[in-house]
């Protein structure tokens, strides 16, 4: 009985013990991703073509209900796998969505999508065509523009079913470069198999 007791605490105190070991393994890919993106996606969050798309549909998007928001993001749903998608078909021909296929085709397959979400958690512009329209609702809008100015935050680990490569998204809260304050944020998807 002795013995048995004693199995069990050396098994309990060694699962504790590699308990940080395996958190501090799965958050490994934080500090490079956080350094990737402050050298080489920050510079370009204050352009005019980001800061301006995000301010204009802040002011169309202000006054949207809940409901209405919902119907937004049901239409986009049923338009991205759909033939017919003039909705997604209008946000990707956007100034700001071209700008940032531009930058994810100029990162030679680092970033593996990108889009910039305004003060109500709705897409503004993307690299590629996401599942939903409102991301108001996900910790990448949350953990950044719910949270203020200057946040960041780094999402799990995962591995992309189409290309087996393993990738993070980070998303950073957008600010007007005039008054400081928070208009919108950014979701980067980063290749850690480059990083």
């Amino acid at each position: 009985m002795k013995i048995k007791r004693t199995m069990t605490v050396v098994l309990v105190a060694g699962a504790a013990a590699f308990a940080p070991l395996t958190a501090m393994a799965e958050e490994a890919h934080v500090a490079p991703v956080k350094e990737f993106i402050s050298h080489n996606v920050q510079a370009w969050l204050t352009d005019p073509v980001v800061v301006g798309a995000i301010k204009e549909q802040n002011a169309k998007t202000s006054g949207l209900s809940q409901a209405e928001i919902d119907k937004l993001d049901m239409d986009w749903r049923a338009q991205a796998t759909a033939s017919d998608k003039p909705f997604v078909n209008e946000v990707l021909a956007r100034a700001l969505s071209k700008f940032l296929m531009e930058k994810k085709e100029g990162s030679q397959g680092m970033i593996t999508e990108m889009f910039v979400m305004d003060a109500k958690g709705l897409n503004v512009g993307q690299s590629d065509i996401t599942s939903d329209y409102w991301q108001g609702d996900e910790a990448k809008w949350q953990k950044t523009y719910g949270a203020g100015a200057g946040e960041m935050f780094v999402d799990e680990v995962e591995q992309d079913e189409s290309t087996q490569a393993f990738q993070s998204q980070a998303s950073v809260t957008i600010a007007d470069p005039e008054s400081g304050e928070p208009i919108g944020a950014i979701t980067v998807g980063i290749n850690l198999d480059m990083l």
